[in-house]
């Protein structure tokens, strides 16, 4: 088949849209599919990387979130020749800019349009929305009027389903979790390359490494790690919380850890390069995470492949990530977060074994698994006849339904 994907973003290495696109285009090539990549550029000029990536001349919105940038121009000759090329199946991935290429493509070519929904925008409108009820229903509304024109939505959890649910979209949805490449994250590291590594981030050998890995976002409720881990360290002082990645809120998390004088005690490494991820999972003992803005958690099934085991804020979307009592807990509330730290780091066996149903659970994630059952999806609606949506599709819709 011949596979057109559409993004707002595609440039940027440090996004989990961008890993899941990435990746997903590498699982449908192996399986033998031709895929296109229609993006924004990162400049004012539009071009293509051969017959594979087209970027399309933009402006940049930094002043709103940041590496957002918006296309300024729809009528392209870029457009013109993937009209041509002739796409099979039009995968959109962002609902803000680059949908619209996507319904146009459709239009002229009767391809359907598969999207998938990744980002809960309830936790981002403030950025744009200061009032909270304002902003979740203008997030409600868009939703339904950018998603009832496409042929199916794609949830990566049953977390996102039943938000889309919940904002009334009649569209037929199936949850496909996200893939990620894990052979990289299954890669051991020898004792003698750990420690070393520790030593240079000033972690002795004894310590007990809580490790925090992802964009430092004010949604990411890092704040709560570090308050935590505040009061807990005075009980158990051989321990350290390392936060690896960088973001807009990283200057407050930082004054945040000097004002309850935590000193090295938290140690921020930055941005690291994508290339060195997996090794900064291994020189923790324990992935901790205080987000509940997760659509996907591919940082939690990333550490699970690591063999590390998990302590998180419950949330849904950690529903096929951590099975309770085997390889991390979920905490509602402080007090749970300080039991559930006790006993793990009190139970060096425990955790050998949680590491092990880690890596196991983390194959469900693996981006074979995810690029067979996208292409399973797409078969699907090409069989259908199914082609851009109009106001009589309801009766395909219908027809998918029964199929599946």
């Amino acid at each position: 088949m011949k596979v057109l994907i559409t993004t707002d973003l595609y440039t940027t290495e440090t996004n989990g849209v961008v890993t899941s696109i990435k990746n997903l285009k590498e699982a449908l090539t192996a399986r033998g599919h031709e895929v296109r990549v229609l993006t924004v550029s990162e400049n004012r000029e539009s071009y293509s990387k051969g017959d594979e990536e087209y970027y399309i001349k933009s402006l940049s919105l930094e002043w709103v979130y940041p590496n957002v940038r918006m296309p300024y121009s729809y009528r392209n000759d870029i457009i013109r020749e993937i009209v041509e090329w002739k796409p099979d199946i039009i995968h959109s991935q962002c609902e803000i800019f680059s949908m619209r290429f996507a319904k146009i493509i459709s239009r002229k070519t009767k391809a359907p349009i598969v999207h998938t929904y990744h980002t809960m925008y309830e936790d981002y409108v403030g950025y744009v929305i200061p009032f909270e009820r304002l902003g979740k229903w203008v997030v409600k509304f868009l939703s339904n009027k950018l998603l009832n024109k496409v042929s199916i939505v794609v949830a990566p959890t049953r977390k996102v389903e039943n938000v889309l649910k919940d904002y009334g979209l009649k569209q037929q949805m199936r949850v496909v979790p996200t893939g990620i490449s894990l052979d990289k994250h299954k890669e051991p590291m020898d004792d003698s390359e750990r420690l070393e590594r520790r030593r240079a981030l000033g972690i002795e050998d004894d310590e007990f490494v809580l490790i925090s890995l992802g964009r430092l976002g004010n949604e990411k409720n890092t704040e709560e790690l570090i308050k935590f881990f505040a009061n807990v360290e005075k009980k158990h002082p051989r321990m350290r919380l390392l936060i690896v990645g960088d973001g807009p809120n990283r200057e407050n998390l930082e004054k945040l850890a000097e004002e309850l004088k935590l000193g090295d005690k938290v140690i921020f490494t930055g941005m690291v390069a994508p290339s060195e991820v997996q090794k900064y999972y291994k020189l923790g003992d324990l992935y901790v995470s205080a987000s509940t803005s997760e659509t996907q958690g591919l940082t939690y099934a990333e550490a699970a492949a690591n063999r590390l085991p998990l302590l998180c804020r419950e949330d849904p979307v950690l529903k096929d990530i951590i099975v309770s009592g085997h390889n991390g807990y979920e905490y509602t509330n402080e007090d749970e977060f300080e039991r559930s730290l006790a006993f793990i780091m009190s139970n060096p066996e425990w955790r050998r074994e949680a590491g092990v149903e880690s890596e196991i659970i983390a194959d469900i994630f693996d981006k074979s698994t995810f690029g067979e059952s996208i292409e399973e999806l797409y078969k699907s609606l090409v069989e259908l006849g199914e082609g851009a949506y109009d106001e009589t599709n309801s009766a395909k819709e219908g027809k998918l339904q029964r199929k599946n």
